[in-house]
């Protein structure tokens, strides 16, 4: 009810079409009144939120979900890693705001997403998970030896020496992967595997990597992360 009000009252733009206590019920309108936008909480009473998808075909999954939760923050860094709209309880009419503006954005099929979701939720090796225009990778962050901000965009270099483009800018990198403490930003312009630091060199600033890349880093960064 307060979802509903908040919607009328700050996303006109919205028209909502029903709301329903339990996941069958919800399904059965989705199929019914196909809607483009589903807000979905994830503990529902007998279900999850994120078995919704069990009920469609592929065909039939047409809309987009922007999940509206209380979870913890080890389940909002899932959302963060899976590239899914989510807004937390309670509910704030600004990130509502932002999350019905940026599906108007979007508004693309959300099988990955979620698919990504379920992965960093409950598998117990979390993934880092980049998305792309048309598809997810999945590298474990241990693979990580650093990240390259180019301008609004991250470059992921791993240790077989492949590198994955994310556009994102680093700030957003940084609080995606604030779950994994070994990767630590160290410059406006790197973060880096901390484990993978061979050498600092406080003269010249620079940190030498495994695999015999240097990067440049700042004193107060090292000094924070007690490497000084």
């Amino acid at each position: 009810m307060l979802l509903k009000a908040l919607l009328q009252d700050h996303c006109p733009e919205v028209k909502v079409l029903g709301d329903f206590a339990d996941l069958e019920s919800g399904v059965q309108s989705i199929k019914r009144n196909a809607p483009d936008l589903v807000f979905l909480d994830i503990e529902l009473p007998g279900s999850s939120g994120l078995q919704i998808l069990d009920f469609f075909i592929e065909e039939e999954v047409n809309f987009s979900i922007i999940f509206v939760t209380a979870y913890n923050e080890y389940a909002i860094q899932a959302f963060k890693l899976s590239a899914i709209d989510y807004v937390l309880k309670p509910i704030n009419v600004e990130k509502l705001k932002d999350a019905v503006a940026h599906y108007q954005l979007q508004k693309q099929k959300q099988i990955r997403q979620l698919d990504a979701l379920k992965t960093n939720l409950y598998e117990s090796k979390k993934k880092i998970v980049i998305p792309s225009r048309d598809d997810f990778q999945y590298i474990d962050p241990e693979d990580v030896l650093y990240v390259k901000a180019e301008g609004s965009y991250c470059q992921f270099h791993l240790r077989n020496g492949k590198r994955i483009l994310m556009s994102r800018n680093l700030k957003y990198v940084e609080e995606m992967i604030q779950s994994f403490t070994f990767l630590q930003r160290i410059h406006k312009s790197f973060i880096a595997n901390i484990n993978e630091l061979t050498n600092y060199n406080r003269g010249t600033g620079k940190v030498l990597l495994s695999n015999g890349t240097e990067l440049q880093a700042t004193s107060e960064k090292m000094e924070a992360l007690g490497l000084k």
